[in-house]
């Protein structure tokens, strides 16, 4: 499309990619823009193939100043980008090989209720809690954000309550219902993840959305406010409950880690970790290991032994908890996804295919 100026060619991609209800677009030197459509990669090539002339000034087009500044100092920049006030997307400009590279997600306008989302409703129960810490897990892209909004805005809309979320960058934006609601931008409304959430106390907060765990600071911080009345709610990068509660203490100097230890055990509400498989038919569908703390796992977890978790998950489904491979069991047998696409997400192929009784694709 060499007619066309920079604006309006990423304007017609950006329109292209919420017509489809693709959840990326990628723009990358020598190759054809390029969208995510239920997982996979989908190649545009009924448009030109991107030179790296293209690639630096479509994301000129896309950037403000202080962006184009922060793209030159740090290699790479967050930022969220609004398009003609109908679509959001959360957007990374970075460098690769000297050149310009794109990586842009869709953020969808409407906040979806957990049930929209085939998520169970019972997940509601977290947001009643007064205090504390609940953390939802898995890969990139995997859908965190999306369930965390809906939390955040099933309090919005039943609590009276003063919501604070610190992200990087704002995806979801909230209209204020029953809660006040301060969404704080990292580098645009505060300097870091720590400052924020840091500030928290001052600030008559109680409840607040951390967009990822990513320190030993903003995790002791975060764990310091479930402990003193705000329930804190989180992403962090891990695979499932044993991995993310290791992975916390893990962060934390060997002298400090039982303290840590018996510190989270009484903060931690919940994990959460997803995964999102393409469905039968179309579309993306959640497959869920929930772990509610009780007095089981909290004495596992101060006795360092969250190996352990597992099998209190396994055997506690009446209380709400399932492990991912029930969960993957159950969205097979109802004929959601195929076996196989179960499979790549299984921690135990054999017991998941011992629960779906040995059904193939």
């Amino acid at each position: 499309m060499p007619t066309l100026n920079s604006e309006q060619r990423i304007k017609n991609l950006l329109r292209l990619v919420a017509q489809q209800n693709a959840s990326d677009l990628h723009l990358v030197v020598g190759r054809y823009p390029t969208v995510r459509l239920d997982g996979k990669l989908y190649p545009l090539t009924q448009e030109a193939v991107l030179s790296a002339e293209d690639t630096k000034m479509l994301s000129d087009g896309l950037m403000t100043e202080e962006n184009k500044k922060r793209l030159i100092a740090d290699g790479q920049v967050d930022f969220s980008y609004n398009f003609e006030e109908k679509a959001r997307f959360r957007t990374n400009v970075f460098y690769q090989k000297g050149n310009v590279s794109v990586a842009m997600r869709l953020v969808s306008g409407r906040i979806r209720t957990l049930e929209e989302l085939n998520l169970p409703p019972a997940l509601y129960e977290f947001t009643h809690k007064m205090q504390g810490l609940l953390l939802v897990t898995g890969p990139v892209g995997h859908g965190k954000s999306t369930t965390l909004s809906a939390l955040i805005d099933f309090i919005n809309h039943n609590q009276d309550k003063h919501i604070i979320t610190i992200e990087d960058p704002i995806e979801y934006i909230y209209e204020q219902d029953r809660c006040i609601i301060n969404q704080r931008e990292i580098g645009k409304d505060t300097k870091s993840f720590q400052d924020g959430l840091r500030s928290v106390f001052r600030e008559d907060a109680n409840v607040v959305l951390i967009g990822e765990l990513r320190d030993l600071e903003t995790i002791t911080t975060a764990m310091t406010a479930a402990e003193t009345g705000h329930l804190i709610l989180a992403t962090i990068h891990t695979n499932d409950t044993s991995q993310t509660i290791d992975r916390i203490i893990d962060v934390f100097p060997a002298h400090q880690q039982n303290q840590i230890r018996s510190q989270l055990a009484s903060v931690l509400l919940g994990v959460v970790s997803q995964r999102l498989l393409a469905k039968v038919g179309g579309g993306r569908i959640p497959a869920l290991e929930i772990m509610i703390n009780n007095h089981a796992v909290e004495n596992l977890i101060r006795e360092n032994k969250t190996y352990q978790i597992d099998s209190v998950i396994e055997t506690s489904l009446r209380d709400g908890m399932i492990s991912l491979d029930k969960s993957l069991a159950d969205l097979v047998q109802r004929g959601l996804i195929v076996v196989d696409d179960a499979l790549l997400y299984s921690s135990n192929r054999e017991y998941l295919q011992m629960l779906i009784g040995g059904r193939s694709e």
